[in-house]
């Protein structure tokens, strides 16, 4: 499995993971907005076929947010979503940022534990944040300069 940046082929790929992975999830013309500004997109491909993606940027000048990381559910637990996390994180540190941000639902138990091994600490709960009333919990990397 390699981790390579996104290209604008694997978009319909990336759509389907987003699609399988999240109840509210991004439409192909949010994701090509994102590429088309620079954000970071980076995918793990397997033999060819893409099995997740991780995209993100700098909010602020001291400030790395996580948008999106899904990994198709056929290839859960087998490091790509770690690989993506890991190289994600190395990419935001080059630019001497403090933290790393990112949400998730209250409800995505397996993602909390997920970013808790990689020593996200919970920051804040923001009510009502999806659109069906779920909750997100907002946490973060201390990022050393």
């Amino acid at each position: 499995m390699i981790i390579r940046e996104f290209v604008p082929n694997d978009l319909k790929r990336v759509c389907e993971i987003e699609k399988m992975s999240f109840d509210e999830s991004y439409e192909l013309n949010m994701f090509k907005q994102l590429y088309d500004i620079g954000a970071g997109f980076l995918v793990a491909e397997d033999d060819g076929y893409v099995v997740g993606y991780v995209l993100f940027w700098i909010k602020y000048e001291n400030e790395g947010h996580i948008i999106s990381l899904a990994v198709d559910k056929d290839y859960q637990r087998k490091q790509a979503g770690t690989k993506l996390l890991l190289k994600a994180i190395n990419v935001l540190s080059l630019f001497k940022i403090n933290k790393i941000l990112l949400e998730v639902n209250e409800n995505n138990e397996g993602a909390i534990e997920f970013y808790k091994k990689f020593n996200f600490e919970v920051d804040r709960k923001v009510p009502h944040y999806y659109n069906n009333g779920d909750s997100a919990i907002v946490m973060y990397l201390p990022v050393k300069v």
